[in-house]
């Protein structure tokens, strides 16, 4: 092959694979002469064998631009190419789950195939106000003193820092600034803080079913999880813990003492407390995922588990990706006694947060109505609570029973024991639904008849007939 027509048949593979589009510029033919150590002629043969193939047409004065039919094997070839760069398949699961291939696999669905959010386990950004933010983010980029990377180091944002400060405050909880420190997300902040007080080999106890996240980074570090029992009402079981604790060491525990990912509940006061008191006794860390904090149905925002601890060891996790934005990826931790630890870890992990997000919802607390927002929030996700139970308990088979959601915007469903989760996984996902399936909730098989549904999208005749069509589907696996 001569070298023209090699570097015909290069660019022609960047043109199918979808890198060069319709429409796209070449590089001039000296400057790709000089990267390719080619001679003007032999560049200037393969962008003419390239035009006789009807991929390119050249522009006087202009230069070399891609060109392709409509309808042409070389336009579809790079249609199927951006399509599969831009919306990548679900991934295959295996006979035996893995919970993060089949968490990775609902959320390719959702952004591939447009497939009903039920399984999400991120809020619908429809009522998020965006362009606000973004308005805030752009302002915010035209500060010169934000451009250096040190604005966006440990701990993070001072104005954000004093904002999320204020906002525990207007709720009753004294906290130290000092002691907060911005994170990538309420992700990161679990992972931050688990890292800081446990390492591998250690047991890490955690409610039963549980949020994946959780899981995930105990696995992730080389740890070992045990489930303690939880009521759906009560929360953990803080008796089965201590007798747990009583017959080996557990290096901390993970909880989500409230509105708890899948099942809803609020843990009443005094159980936080008795928790708390464990916990000091044995001078067991508390993790305390409290995400969902902001979207209680009530009168009144919960208690923290962090309000109850005097000896520092509660390390408590937040977010604004729930309420606010889950694109800016902003979440804070208050790691008590961990807290030089947890900063050290931030800083040899991703070293900084990203300045220009933490301003913009910094400037959006002080200007813009967020508590407003929340109350709108809240308002729309329990009266969708309510329709989803209602549909649910009506189309799904005769004896399942759901959640009673106090806040957030999951539910938590337990069908007959004859209906496999994961069966019914597939059944919805081939007609376009994604739920959750219980298999995620634990590393145990318990959970295998039930799901978690999604209800934070506006209720519509979609989502309206998607879950009665997963009720459906679910009376079908038990025939």
């Amino acid at each position: 092959m001569k070298l023209y027509e090699k570097l015909a048949n290069d660019i022609e593979r960047q043109i199918r694979g979808g890198v060069l589009r319709h429409g796209d510029r070449l590089q001039s033919v000296r400057q790709t002469s000089r990267q390719c150590a080619l001679s003007v002629t032999t560049v200037l043969r393969a962008y003419l064998l390239l035009e006789s193939r009807g991929l390119l047409i050249s522009k006087p004065q202009s230069g070399y631009f891609v060109q392709l039919r409509p309808g042409s094997d070389a336009a579809e070839a790079a249609a199927d190419a951006v399509e599969a760069i831009t919306t990548p398949k679900p991934m295959a699961l295996s006979a035996t789950v893995d919970v993060s291939r089949l968490v990775l696999s609902t959320l390719r669905s959702i952004a591939a195939h447009d497939a009903v959010p039920l399984g999400s386990p991120y809020p619908d950004t429809g009522s998020f106000p965006l362009q606000k933010l973004n308005r805030y983010a752009y302002a915010a980029g035209q500060d010169p003193s934000l451009r250096a990377l040190q604005t966006g180091l440990p701990p993070g944002h001072p104005q954000l820092i004093r904002q999320i400060a204020k906002r525990y405050l207007d709720k009753g909880q004294t906290v130290d600034p000092a002691e907060i420190l911005i994170t990538l997300g309420a992700t990161e902040a679990i992972n931050l803080c688990l890292q800081a007080v446990a390492k591998p080999g250690d047991v890490i106890a955690v409610e039963s079913p549980t949020f994946y996240a959780m899981l995930h980074a105990i696995e992730r570090m080389g740890m070992k999880a045990i489930e303690v029992p939880t009521h759906p009402e009560h929360g953990i079981d803080v008796d089965a813990l201590a007798g747990i604790a009583a017959s080996q060491a557990i290096a901390a525990c993970m909880v989500m003492p409230n509105f708890q990912n899948p099942l809803g509940f609020v843990m009443p006061d005094e159980r936080k407390q008795t928790l708390v008191e464990l916990a000091t006794r044995l001078d067991m860390p508390l993790i305390e995922n409290g995400v969902y904090n902001e979207l209680y149905y009530g009168a009144a925002p919960p208690r923290t588990l962090k309000s109850y601890d005097r000896e520092g060891l509660v390390l408590h996790c937040g977010t604004f990706s729930k309420t606010l934005t889950s694109i800016y990826r902003i979440g804070w931790a208050l790691p008590g006694r961990y807290r030089d630890q947890v900063e050290k870890l931030k800083f040899l992990n991703t070293l900084t947060t990203p300045p220009l997000p933490q301003m913009a919802i910094a400037r959006f607390l002080t200007r813009d109505g967020y508590e407003a927002h929340l109350r709108r929030l809240r308002k729309a996700y329990a009266q969708q609570a309510s329709l989803m139970r209602a549909i649910v308990l009506r189309f799904f088979p005769e004896g399942t029973r759901v959640s009673t959601p106090r806040g957030g915007y999951v539910l938590w469903i337990e069908m007959p024991p004859q209906v496999d989760a994961m069966r019914l996984y597939e059944l919805a996902l081939a007609r376009g639904i994604t739920i959750g399936p219980g298999h995620m909730f634990s590393v145990s098989d318990r959970y295998r008849h039930f799901i978690r549904l999604n209800y934070s999208t506006p209720w519509s005749p979609a989502i309206e007939r998607a879950v009665i069509t997963v009720g459906k589907l679910a009376a079908d696996c038990m025939r």
